[in-house]
């Protein structure tokens, strides 16, 4: 598995570099709350090697600190899954193991998946850390991108996001993440040009995945019905669904 396309696509500084291997026994420690999470790790990971640590002395990006969350560095990081992993799961693990928030590349079957995750202090628990909702693209072909695909790799070098912060970094690549998602669903690649726009696409595109989600519910449930006049109304809550849904894509 080549990680080379991504990685080189962040541009990253060479002062930031690392490249070391990183343990599974690290995972194991930090990563696995469960013994069938333990086996996860033990089964599907293959290698782990962190590859860069951003920093505000190696990219000239503040630190960022206030009641939420403390972002001292970016950890970037490649991980080769074996072919028997299950990777939604095993990107989780990972990026809840880092105590810092984690740019993280993952090679199976061929493909590499990019993901991050915010993470804040706990509410429960002094000093711990803890992940909010995990970001990752489907699986890409790096060597051969769609345009799409070659868009989004072009507008991930460090030097183009925003550099206010650290947070406000990793949210830049974030919002790369959710106009890739957009992407295929309108078929254009095309970064908003401020960050209001970049909060309405990532409002949008949740609303379109809880619509599609929706709308083929009811259309099971539809297919099921015996009653005329239950399935005509399944069958209208489908359409004013629909209508929703092509309003949510008018705002990606």
């Amino acid at each position: 598995m080549s990680f080379a396309p991504v990685i080189n696509a962040l541009a990253l500084p060479p002062d930031a570099r690392v490249d070391q291997r990183v343990p599974k026994k690290l995972l194991l420690e930090q990563g696995a709350p469960t013994a069938a999470d333990k086996r996860q790790i033990q089964d599907g990971v293959e290698e782990m090697v962190w590859i860069a640590a951003l920093k505000p002395t190696n990219v000239g990006v503040p630190a960022f600190r206030d009641d939420v969350r403390e972002y001292l560095e970016i950890a970037v990081l490649t991980v080769e899954l074996r072919a028997s992993a299950k990777p939604p799961r095993l990107i989780e693990l990972i990026h809840r193991a880092i105590p810092y928030p984690v740019v993280l590349v993952t090679g199976h079957g061929g493909a590499v998946c990019l993901s991050l995750a915010h993470k804040r202090w706990s509410q429960g628990e002094t000093g711990k850390v803890v992940i909010e909702d995990v970001r990752r693209t489907e699986p890409l072909q790096p060597d051969a991108p769609t345009a799409a695909e070659a868009a989004f790799l072009a507008s991930l070098a460090l030097s183009g996001l925003p550099a206010r912060d650290l947070f406000a970094l990793y949210q830049g690549w974030l919002d790369r993440l959710a106009d890739l998602e957009a992407a295929r669903i309108t078929g254009a690649f095309a970064p908003p040009d401020s960050a209001g726009r970049a909060a309405a696409r990532r409002q949008g595109l949740d609303a379109h995945a809880r619509l599609q989600h929706d709308i083929a519910v009811l259309r099971a449930q539809a297919a099921k019905e015996k009653q005329v006049n239950r399935r005509v109304e399944l069958n209208l809550r489908i359409k004013r669904l629909e209508a929703e849904l092509a309003a949510a894509r008018e705002t990606l």
